[in-house]
């Protein structure tokens, strides 16, 4: 099974696929789409494009994307939500249900502590994912929620196992 995972940004969102095969993990592609301009809609557009050309080139059957956390800039946390929104939207317009999770829960499922920092997030998906090349600290944050992601997906199908064979 292929999993996307997105770490949605205006500027700069991030993306990385990872293959699922039993509890291995492994490392296909990951990535950024760089916005530029002024034109908030112009941007948009760019995340929609960019972010559809990974789906149509890595078939991913499974996406999620991080939770959006409200900080003090309001109007900078709307135009996260709307990056947000448009990766969102691309993945349910391929057909795949959205994994959503909030920040401290990608962490500590790839780090082990909800409060870890960039640099110890990439040096887990390094440990997690042996001979990644990231390409960036964005494309690490996305390929940390496609961990995460993979992880909630074992873990659900051994609950439905476990349920199966108690019935």
């Amino acid at each position: 099974m292929r999993v996307l995972g997105i770490d949605p940004g205006l500027r700069c969102l991030g993306w990385g696929v990872i293959e699922v095969s039993g509890s291995r993990l492994s490392h296909v592609a990951n990535g950024a789409i760089r916005t530029e301009g002024s034109d908030l809609a112009e941007r948009l557009l760019m995340l929609f494009t960019g972010l559809s050309e990974v789906l149509e080139q890595y078939n991913p059957d499974a996406a999620a994307v991080e939770q959006t956390f409200v900080n003090r800039d309001g109007a900078g946390t709307l135009k996260l939500g709307q990056a947000r929104g448009v990766a969102v939207l691309v993945v349910a317009r391929a057909g795949l249900a959205v994994g959503e999770y909030a920040p401290n829960a990608v962490k500590k499922a790839v780090v082990g502590v909800g409060h870890a920092d960039k640099v110890q997030v990439a040096h887990m998906v390094r440990h997690q994912l042996p001979g990644v090349d990231l390409a960036g600290p964005d494309a690490a944050d996305a390929l940390a929620i496609a961990i995460c992601h993979a992880h909630h997906l074992q873990s659900a199908g051994r609950l439905a196992a476990a349920l199966k064979g108690a019935a």
